[in-house]
């Protein structure tokens, strides 16, 4: 076990022992003051008066006026909680691997996207408690979407109530995907991604798209709906990944039983792939035939001008090594879904979310995605091999393959073949 896991169980066995004590010697005290009441009510009682009618000070009143019960200010907390791990241990002790392996990133990267964050929120104190600093609930925040843990797990290790801890993931969650959605989840350099695209061996691409599906709990209403083909309830996440598997446009939301050609058909990024307004207009030649910036898809999307996909059916060796090619540059956004997936494992297991909150998060997670990756964190072995372990339980369906094709676009890919 790692010190840092000791001195955590340490630290919750002291809490709880004191929790103990000081419950025991809360009930010996009003064990006492219950005898000694009953005692003067009974003398009382002799002399026949009645405490119960009285208008004058309460029975509790009078006890800690008599010192028997110590007088306790009035509190907003249903129980006291510890924060000893987080201040004194996360913030002062951990070293760059703790945070790595609990946070997803170090901890400058960390405090970065804490201040980028701040705008949305900073709180103020009120008259019933001290309001968290930012740190505290972005860090409850990325722990649960690291963990598949309970929110008792994560009381447990900050000391905060189970409220508190789903009103800073929503919180985080918002101010992220407000803030930094636009700004992170962008195109970047077109040039850029073509030329490493054709390194790899496909000539002006601009990036490669596919759907994946996160469990949800079955909703209220239209519950069928999300049903996907494996049997399990989900929502669709599509995204257009870049050569570094980063995202570069994401559309979420959609029932699990749809499939990935329609989600794409209603997508913003179909509309503006079909105006011609998403990439810029860089055309190459290809035997005779001119060929815009295009997508690289799997069986399941149309055959576009600008959408590329593997031939299927009876393959010759020319068909076979497009197909090659293609999957090859495609793979880059299987990569991405696994890495998001293996950082952020809340999206392997079923949300506990309502409908309009787990698009949301999942936003959120692609954006702190693309943040990990621009920053160089290290993506550590572990953390696949327990995203495998989980996400066997929730296998994604296979989608079919779409037969239809424009002439145009036949003509770009034999020509490409």
């Amino acid at each position: 076990m790692e010190p840092s896991a000791i001195i955590a169980a340490v630290l919750s066995v002291v809490n709880t022992s004191r929790l103990i004590v000081h419950l025991f010697q809360r009930q010996m005290q009003r064990n006492r003051a219950r005898r000694q009441w009953k005692l003067r009510e009974d003398m009382n009682s002799e002399r026949g008066t009645d405490l119960s009618q009285s208008t004058g000070p309460r029975p509790v009143d009078i006890m800690v006026a008599m010192g028997h019960v110590d007088p306790v200010e009035r509190r907003f907390w249903a129980r006291e909680t510890s924060t000893d791990w987080w201040d004194r241990i996360v913030l002062q002790v951990w070293d760059e691997s703790q945070w790595l392996r609990n946070f997803r990133m170090r901890k400058g990267t960390f405090l970065e996207l804490c201040e980028l964050l701040s705008p949305a929120l900073k709180r103020k104190d009120t008259r019933m408690r001290a309001a968290l600093t930012i740190q505290k609930p972005v860090a409850i925040a990325l722990w649960k979407l690291a963990t598949p843990d309970s929110y008792r797990s994560v009381v447990n290790q900050f000391g905060v109530g189970k409220s508190t801890v789903g009103v800073a993931v929503m919180q985080v969650a918002h101010a992220i995907v407000d803030l930094l959605l636009s700004k992170v989840v962008t195109l970047g350099d077109v040039q850029v991604i073509i030329d490493d695209f054709s390194a790899m061996g496909f000539p002006n691409c601009g990036g490669a798209i596919d759907g994946t599906h996160i469990p949800i709990l079955g909703p209220d209403h239209q519950g069928s709906q999300y049903i996907n083909r494996k049997g399990y309830f989900s929502m669709v996440l599509q995204a257009l990944v870049d050569h570094k598997g980063r995202f570069t446009n994401i559309n979420v939301g959609w029932p699990g039983k749809v499939h990935d050609a329609r989600v794409f058909k209603n997508s913003g990024l179909f509309r503006r792939l079909q105006e011609g307004v998403y990439f810029p207009d860089h055309k190459i030649t290809v035997g005779d035939v001119e060929m815009p910036i295009v997508i690289l898809g799997d069986p399941a999307y149309p055959l576009m001008p600008w959408l590329m996909k593997p031939y299927t059916g009876a393959l010759d060796t020319e068909k076979e090594l497009f197909n090659y090619r293609l999957s090859k540059c495609r793979m880059v956004v299987e990569c991405a879904f696994g890495r998001l997936k293996g950082r952020w494992r809340s999206l392997l297991t079923r949300s506990d979310l309502s409908q309009t909150n787990i698009p949301i998060v999942i936003a959120a997670c692609c954006v702190l995605h693309n943040l990990c990756e621009s920053k160089g964190e290290t993506f550590m072995a572990g953390w696949e091999v327990e995203a495998n372990r989980l996400a066997a339980d929730y296998a994604q369906p296979d989608t079919r393959a779409i037969r239809r094709s424009q002439r145009d676009a036949l003509r770009i890919r034999e020509a490409l073949k």
